[in-house]
């Protein structure tokens, strides 16, 4: 793998097609695409997606220091702090309409963590004191309103009163917690400590790690539960292999942005026993992809694209920390060739949102919906970029 690869592709694909998304005329980018380009300029725009193209186009011009980038991410960031946030219960809301109006004003916290990470990364490409003033604003609405003594809760009505939880539960259960949230309030947090080292966050960081390795993760399987009760009962058997790459990699980054030798010591059987499991259970050696999941004894075989993009990263992460494991070194080359074989969508140059065991995926599947961003395929590309300039 070069560098010069991911670069390419991130200039020359994905960042031309999102800059076609750009609404002039309300705001924010579009929130639909069909399978063949075409922009639906009424969808819904959700505040996770232009949360991610936010920071999309912000760690972009940090890494890539061209203006027009910039630019772009002054865009999202307007019409994040101008539209998405409730100026009389504070916090962001799920979705808005395509006129900037609310769609939906549910409060989850998965949804102020992703605004979190957002306004940390324009403040490190901006130099905007009020991107981070706002950054901790969403802090201290998550720390007040979002957690109790044993962690952090998840949907609440526009007011913050408690609701239930449909929007981030899957596979038959109505969870109270997740591993899911948990993981990006931890990368959210992360990001924030990296633009401003405050100690508070930092406490916060090393709190929720505690979290991971007390009741997350489960050292026999060497797997991250998913969903659990208000007591951190698992409620399914449930492996998620795209999130167990995922938050292997991303716990040591919030190890790494602590600085702390302790936490990163503490953590790196949870991170090596995450990638270990990951590589073993889901890497598929004849698709070479990684699988979806397994929730019993059934795995889901489907390739999923975030799944992919979070695998490339974090089994070279597992490799950069173990070198002897050649295997983790192969199996991030062979996942971004299959990515760019069979994901990588040749007519827009962004990615299909699922290939099936059979390598043949639906022809009509959208490019662009509330859940499918930049921000896995773009973090994976500037990550690699990254860490192989730094390995050559």
């Amino acid at each position: 793998m070069e560098a010069k690869v991911f670069k390419e592709h991130l200039e020359n694909n994905l960042i031309p097609f999102w800059n076609k998304l750009k609404d002039e005329k309300n705001g924010g980018f579009y929130g639909y695409v069909d399978s063949e380009g075409k922009p639906d300029d009424k969808s819904v725009k959700g505040v996770i997606l232009n949360s991610r193209i936010l920071w999309f186009y912000s760690t972009a011009y940090q890494l890539l220091k061209k203006p027009e980038l910039l630019e772009m991410a002054d865009h999202a960031y307007n019409f994040l702090v101008n539209f998405c946030f409730d100026s009389q219960y504070g916090g962001v809301y799920w979705s808005l309409n395509y006129d900037g109006t609310v769609c939906d004003d549910t409060k989850h916290t998965y949804n102020q963590a992703f605004a979190i990470y957002a306004l940390s990364a324009y403040y490190q490409a901006s130099g905007k004191k009020d991107a981070l003033n706002t950054a901790y604003v969403l802090y201290r609405v998550i720390e007040e309103k979002c957690r109790d003594e044993n962690g952090y809760l998840e949907a609440f009505h526009r007011d913050f009163t408690p609701a239930s939880n449909e929007k981030l539960s899957e596979n038959g259960v109505l969870a109270e917690r997740t591993m899911n949230t948990l993981l990006h309030v931890l990368e959210a947090y992360s990001e924030l400590y990296k633009a401003d080292t405050f100690y508070a966050v930092g406490d916060s960081i090393r709190w929720i790690l505690k979290l991971f390795k007390k009741k997350i993760y489960n050292p026999e399987k060497k797997i991250c539960e998913v969903f659990f009760d208000s007591d951190y009962h698992s409620l399914i058997d449930l492996e998620s292999f795209g999130h167990d790459i995922e938050t292997a990699w991303l716990i040591d980054r919030g190890c790494s942005v602590l600085d702390d030798i302790a936490y990163k010591k503490e953590m790196l059987p949870i991170t090596n026993g995450l990638a270990e499991a990951a590589y073993h259970n889901a890497f598929d050696k004849i698709q070479h992809g990684l699988n979806n999941e397994r929730e019993g004894n059934k795995v889901d075989s489907r390739k999923i694209w975030w799944v992919q993009a979070e695998s490339v990263v974090g089994f070279y992460n597992a490799y950069q920390k173990q070198p002897e494991k050649k295997e983790y070194l192969q199996a991030s080359e062979e996942i971004w060739n299959f990515i760019q074989g069979k994901v990588i969508d040749p007519q827009s140059g962004e990615w299909l949102e699922c290939v099936p065991a059979d390598n043949n995926p639906d022809p009509n599947q959208a490019l662009v919906h509330p859940w499918k961003c930049p921000y896995h395929n773009g973090r994976m590309c500037m990550e690699m970029i990254q860490r192989l300039s730094q390995a050559s």
